[in-house]
């Protein structure tokens, strides 16, 4: 049954909250320090994922453009060295026992040093004197003294870092003599940081006008989600008809599927619920005159016997009018399917049956009609709502009941076949016509020619409970009739497979 505590259509509120609409979006920093219940900003969290990599991989491209700078500032000045020390080992001579460095220039123009780099060489002699130049450079630790190309090792001179270059040359016969250049780092330091220069300077200014393009591009690629905020705002409170998704961009898709999905759902419960209240409206007119007629003619009453007549007639208006209330309300019931419709369990349908059967024993005495129940199962069992099945079956029994003439016979049975489990209520009433057999499920309808008091809301009842039951009801002829006035009806509700064994729900 509809929740009555929903607000009336006019009395909805917008779809999106106005306040929530005109809420500032949240930039990446300010969303990342949000409180966990704050709500979050789509636009702010994009910001965060895109910013995040820049932040992080901008230190990360300093560091590799410095080592990269220096691989590119070191070759230059070691093939100076190694050039330098080449040359001084071409100008080394040996006259007269003596170790000579023979340069035709002054050794401090060949270094060419500079503002920048500080240079230094040595030539050790035979027997490990200095034949010329600075003492203070360190002496190479490896003990491999084989003439050739010149080799290059980092060394500490005078507590600074140096460069060296050096090389054995080996004069005639005799041992080898040593000869190196050293050279401080501030050249090669100045070098790296002009390259780091001239790349991350450049980056300073592209990094800013990346983030503004960032910003841009999100505000203009969530254009299309804020247009669409602005429609659905825009919107009555009474217009359920479905979001028009064009121009939207195709990932929301889903959710406006979900949106409009909603809206059909919405729209189906107000739509039950109004059609409740026209339908107990129009429904109660005719008993309520009724029982204002009676009541006023009781009221003029003096004869005893009438009196009693007329309370007589009361109290059967009276039980009219309840059985159709009850009736509207279990349409109410069977009909919704909102979040507080009761969960379906397994139920035996056949212990069911058995109970329902007895509830109605006493009006088929009244009527002096045969009720009984045939169960060919110890056990049948359907996934569903045991109030809703016996509300079901109640009417069935009922709408049998009441077609159903005096020493007639009214049957429930449960079985099982190869389709399903199968509840049947066989009765030996007047039977229905084809032609007629597919609108008595409709609402307030009534077979043409009956005298059976009625509403003509138990057959609908019966179809709609079914349907959340996934299950099928039909009209059949009995086999075999007794009476051929009296062919009887055999209503016959069939559940699927899929509707016992506890592994479904409600549709």
């Amino acid at each position: 049954m509809p929740d009555q505590t929903t607000a009336r259509p006019s009395e909805r509120p917008p779809t999106i909250n106005a306040a929530a609409a005109a809420r500032p979006q949240r930039s990446g920093v300010i969303n990342a320090l949000r409180r966990p219940d704050e709500p979050r900003s789509l636009f702010g969290e994009i910001l965060d994922w895109m910013l995040a990599p820049l932040l992080v991989m901008w230190p990360m491209s300093v560091t590799l453009t410095f080592l990269v700078a220096q691989g590119i500032a070191n070759p230059p000045y070691d093939r100076k060295l190694a050039e330098t020390v080449s040359l001084l080992v071409d100008h080394v001579e040996l006259a007269h026992g003596t170790v000579q460095l023979k340069l035709g220039i002054d050794v401090g123009e060949v270094l060419r040093p500079d503002a920048a780099v500080t240079t230094s060489y040595m030539v050790l002699g035979l027997r490990g004197e200095l034949v010329a130049g600075d003492t203070d450079i360190p002496l190479p630790v490896d003990e491999d003294q084989s003439p050739g190309p010149p080799r290059l090792r980092f060394d500490k001179m005078n507590g600074a870092e140096v460069r060296i270059a050096y090389t054995w040359a080996r004069l005639g016969d005799e041992p080898p003599v040593l000869v190196q250049v050293a050279e401080t780092l501030e050249g090669r330091t100045q070098l790296a940081n002009e390259i780091i220069k001239g790349v991350i300077v450049p980056q300073f200014v592209v990094l800013p006008v990346a983030v503004l393009l960032v910003w841009l591009a999100l505000t203009r690629g969530l254009a299309p989600l804020t247009a669409l905020q602005a429609r659905i705002r825009r919107r009555r409170p009474e217009d359920r008809s479905p979001i028009d998704a064009r121009g939207a961009p195709e990932e929301i898709a889903p959710l406006v599927e979900s949106f409009n999905d909603l809206l059909a759902r919405l729209s189906a419960s107000i739509q039950v619920q109004k059609r409740f209240i026209a339908d107990a409206a129009h429904q109660m007119k005719t008993p309520l005159a009724g029982l204002r007629t009676q009541s006023e003619l009781a009221l003029r009453q003096t004869d005893p016997e009438e009196l009693r007549r007329s309370l007589r007639q009361i109290a059967a208006a009276t039980e009219r009018a309840t059985r159709l209330v009850n009736q509207l309300l279990a349409m109410a019931r069977a009909e919704h399917r909102g979040a507080e419709a009761p969960s379906f369990e397994a139920v035996d349908l056949a212990a069911l049956a058995r109970e329902t059967v007895l509830e109605w024993v006493p009006q088929a005495i009244d009527r002096q009609i045969d009720l009984g129940v045939d169960v060919a199962v110890d056990a049948a069992q359907v996934f569903g709502v045991p109030l809703m099945l016996r509300e079901l079956l109640g009417n069935l029994i009922y709408n049998a009941l009441r077609y159903t003439p005096a020493g007639g016979v009214v049957t429930v049975r449960v079985g099982r076949d190869l389709a399903g489990v199968v509840l049947e209520v066989e009765d030996t009433g007047p039977g229905i016509a084809e032609a007629e057999r597919a609108r008595v499920f409709d609402r307030f309808y009534r077979v043409l020619g009956t005298r059976a008091e009625g509403s003509g809301l138990g057959l609908a009842i019966v179809r709609e409970i079914a349907e959340q039951h996934d299950a099928v009801v039909s009209i059949h002829a009995p086999a075999r009739a007794a009476d051929p006035k009296l062919p009887g009806t055999v209503f016959r509700v069939r559940f699927a497979p899929a509707s016992f064994g506890g592994s479904s729900g409600p549709r």
